[in-house]
């Protein structure tokens, strides 16, 4: 009687600690590929779940958006210059049942195909592409990458460049080239000025010339300026028409003069001056 006792209460303990030992907790998150015998099962939803003890196996998969830190990766640009590039990967599994079946670890093959990708793609780009077109590269990635892991059932979002380390004798030649950049838009605006200010001057001398009045209100607001800062020079602009004729009579007496000189000289008089 007592050793039924016995056997009953082990075989009670057995049964309760089997029953335990069979059940899992899924979270909600979480899915379970199972294999019974080897065998795929029906994938099981969150929640209460039993697993026969020693004839089930159920792995877990967490459907949650997973970052992926992509190492430095040593790459030659298209214009033979090297760099070093980081960047991070944004991954989820859609099909927990393909990413237990079709590969042996996602993450790490995810790992492996960013960084593959990552260098093939930036050797065919040039420096200032991979500077200045970060956004349109982190597109490209994106969908080299998904079209690798797409049949694992790994979905990429999310492919950004981090950072891009040169060497330092490039990043002072370009400076160089950056400063000169900044001077050759600097003379070709100071340029630019100068043909309009011309331009503008032109105009304002074509309308200033229809009317003599506005060319002398012009002159006497120049005096006007002048006089204003208190200074001891007067400046006072005469018309080249006005100031002409007396010229042209100098330039004709001086002429005239100089003839008659010379017609003296040759005969041995003397002109007087």
């Amino acid at each position: 009687m007592t050793t039924a006792i016995i056997v009953g209460l082990t075989l009670l303990v057995v049964a309760i600690l089997a029953a335990t030992t069979s059940l899992r907790v899924l979270r909600e998150y979480e899915r379970g590929v199972v294999f019974r015998l080897g065998r795929l099962q029906t994938l099981y939803d969150p929640g209460l779940r039993r697993v026969l003890p020693l004839v089930d196996r159920m792995i877990k998969v967490d459907l949650r958006l997973v970052t992926l830190t992509i190492p430095p990766q040593e790459v030659i640009t298209r214009d033979n210059v090297p760099a070093r590039v980081n960047a991070v990967v944004l991954f989820r599994v859609i099909d927990p049942v393909k990413s237990v079946m079709e590969v042996e670890n996602f993450a790490v093959a995810t790992s492996q195909i960013a960084q593959t990708s990552l260098r093939s793609l930036l050797g065919r780009v040039d420096l200032d592409t991979l500077l200045a077109h970060r956004e349109n590269l982190n597109e490209d990635l994106a969908t080299t990458i998904a079209a690798q892991t797409m049949p694992w059932g790994v979905e990429v979002r999310v492919v950004e460049i981090k950072d891009v380390e040169i060497p330092e004798a490039m990043q002072r030649a370009m400076a160089r080239e950056a400063e000169a950049e900044r001077e050759r838009r600097a003379k070709i605006i100071n340029a630019r000025g100068e043909l309009q200010a011309s331009e503008e001057l032109r105009q304002a001398a074509e309308i200033l010339s229809r009317n003599p009045a506005s060319l002398q209100l012009r002159y006497l607001q120049t005096l006007l300026e002048l006089g204003a800062d208190q200074n001891s020079t007067v400046v006072f602009p005469l018309p080249i028409d006005i100031v002409g004729p007396f010229l042209n009579s100098m330039v004709h007496h001086d002429v005239s003069t100089t003839v008659e000189r010379a017609t003296s000289a040759t005969n041995g008089t003397e002109v007087p001056r």
